[in-house]
């Protein structure tokens, strides 16, 4: 099976080309490693500081400052139905773009659902329904992230998610966040469709607990449902990490920060070691 490629893509001077390339080789390793193997999906993910270097064929991941409106941001199809994917900078940009990444490899297009039975009716049979697959959104808040060289990238749920019941030992979720099927963390939320009455619903923890909304019927699809969704959920009310509204001195932030400081620490000094080695050779010589 061939790979997609995707291309993340810097359209901001905010973000340096070191920077980038660490974020790019982040993501890469955490598709090959880490989704791969679940999803059977793999991908390449490469830097590019510029749109005009990205070739054809690559899907990009495009990091701006200002992507005008907060519900721009996610997953879109070009005018050749090709996926793109819109984040807006902030200092965490790099769960927003793992984010992005990963559920536009297990869904390109914005329209794969899941059956399953009901959530927010477990007492009385439920029903079955198609879940809408998001895999990072039910477990999107910061701190179910995860890191990979340093670098912060998000949890995602696993194929068994939409398992009809919990069995012991099963992960639903990479980080093992997610303790059952179908299970919302807070700051998440799950979407699903009900054929008996054509309705949309949710189930969003952005209070003190799980809520259930009726979204009623989708009278016209934008781009996809994905999208259409999308645009009827308030990301920054559930997630603000994910639209850069969290404020500078968050001490979630502030935790990711330090790790990727001290593991900058380490990767420098193994830098140092490479620079003397390699002078030594050339002294020799």
């Amino acid at each position: 099976m061939l790979p997609e490629q995707f291309a993340l893509v810097s359209d901001t001077e905010e973000i340096s080309a070191s920077e980038l390339t660490r974020v790019a080789a982040a993501l890469q390793k955490q598709v090959m490693r880490d989704v791969a193997p679940i999803w059977q999906l793999s991908a390449t993910v490469d830097a590019f500081t510029r749109l005009e270097d990205v070739p054809l064929g690559y899907w990009p991941i495009i990091v701006r400052d200002d992507i005008d409106m907060p519900d721009a941001q996610g997953i879109h199809l070009d005018k050749d139905g090709q996926p793109f994917s819109l984040v807006q900078y902030s200092e965490g940009w790099s769960l927003t773009a793992s984010h992005e990444c990963l559920e536009m490899l297990v869904d390109p297009f914005g329209n794969r659902l899941a059956a399953g039975p009901r959530i927010d009716l477990p007492r009385r049979g439920g029903g079955r329904v198609e879940y809408l697959v998001e895999i990072c959104d039910p477990n999107e808040a910061l701190e179910f992230a995860y890191r990979v060289n340093g670098v912060t990238v998000s949890d995602f749920y696993t194929p068994d998610y939409f398992a009809p019941v919990k069995v012991s030992g099963v992960r639903y979720s990479f980080t093992g966040a997610i303790k059952g099927p179908r299970e919302v963390l807070k700051g998440g939320y799950l979407s699903w469709h009900d054929p008996v009455d054509n309705h949309w619903r949710q189930a969003k923890f952005s209070g003190p607990k799980l809520e259930f909304i009726d979204l009623g019927v989708l009278a016209q699809i934008i781009e996809n449902v994905r999208w259409t969704i999308d645009r009827m959920t308030n990301f920054a009310e559930l997630a603000p990490e994910l639209v850069g509204s969290l404020k500078q001195g968050d001490e979630r932030l502030v935790a990711a920060r330090a790790a990727e400081a001290t593991i900058m620490e380490a990767t420098n000094s193994k830098a140092a070691a490479w620079r003397a080695q390699v002078e030594a050779l050339k002294a020799s010589a």
